[in-house]
């Protein structure tokens, strides 16, 4: 039990302190990410029905490309369901800049929610001692990294209309990216043979260099043009 207590504030505690260190929880956004986390739970459902209708039923792991690029193409939903919840949603009077924190912030925890509890519940209060669900949370914030990182380019392509325009192609390839992630892990994992510490230490790297990148981006996006 200490153990899955541990898991569980790796995993799941980085969401609150990024809510209270910052001036989301000053600007009451708290409604914007529960909103947020309802459309991606609908959007989770949409896939999982798409998976289950296009994908085949594999009896083995080995990596299949033309099952894979199926799966990239079905995991872009999340994309139109980002652009739903920047576009769409009612927000309070807040900035673009707390707009794209709140989405990110929602999208991320809902999706720790949906894919991380059940097995930290069901593995980590085990007798016997496993690193996975300890890379399991460091996976966690990786991907709070790279959800924050696609909603603020997101908000870029979608909100700000005066962009440089030598930006926007980085912009687009960007989110690309950022979007096609967990396609490139699957084929790092089941294609090129990493294990999994491998795999979570590229998510780590790559998460904080696209936040880098993303956040260089915004600030660009943010001067005014001459």
């Amino acid at each position: 039990m200490f153990h899955f207590f541990n898991c569980a504030i790796l995993t799941f505690g980085p969401h609150a302190v990024y809510y209270s260190a910052t001036p989301l929880s000053e600007y009451d956004t708290l409604g914007t990410s529960v909103k947020t986390a309802v459309v991606y739970l609908v959007t989770a459902l949409v896939k999982l029905v798409c998976l289950a209708t296009f994908l085949k039923v594999s009896e083995s792991d080995i990596f299949d490309p033309s099952q894979e690029l199926l799966k990239a193409l079905i995991g872009f939903i999340d994309v139109a369901g980002l652009y739903f919840a920047l576009t769409q949603l009612t927000h309070r009077n807040i900035s673009q800049n707390h707009k794209f924190q709140a989405v990110g912030l929602g999208w991320a925890f809902a999706d720790s929610v949906l894919h991380r509890l059940a097995p930290l519940w069901v593995g980590a209060r085990g007798l016997e001692f496993t690193w996975d669900y300890v890379l399991q949370g460091l996976e966690a914030n990786a991907n709070l990294m790279l959800s924050l990182s696609l909603a603020a380019l997101g908000s870029l392509m979608w909100l700000r209309k005066n962009k440089p325009k030598t930006l926007i192609p980085i912009i687009y390839a960007c989110a690309g990216f950022v979007a096609t992630m967990p396609s490139i892990t699957s084929y790092l994992r089941w294609g090129v043979g990493w294990r999994l510490p491998e795999v979570v230490g590229f998510q780590l790297f790559t998460s904080l260099t696209m936040a880098l990148v993303s956040w260089q981006l915004f600030s660009a996006c943010q001067k005014p043009s001459a």
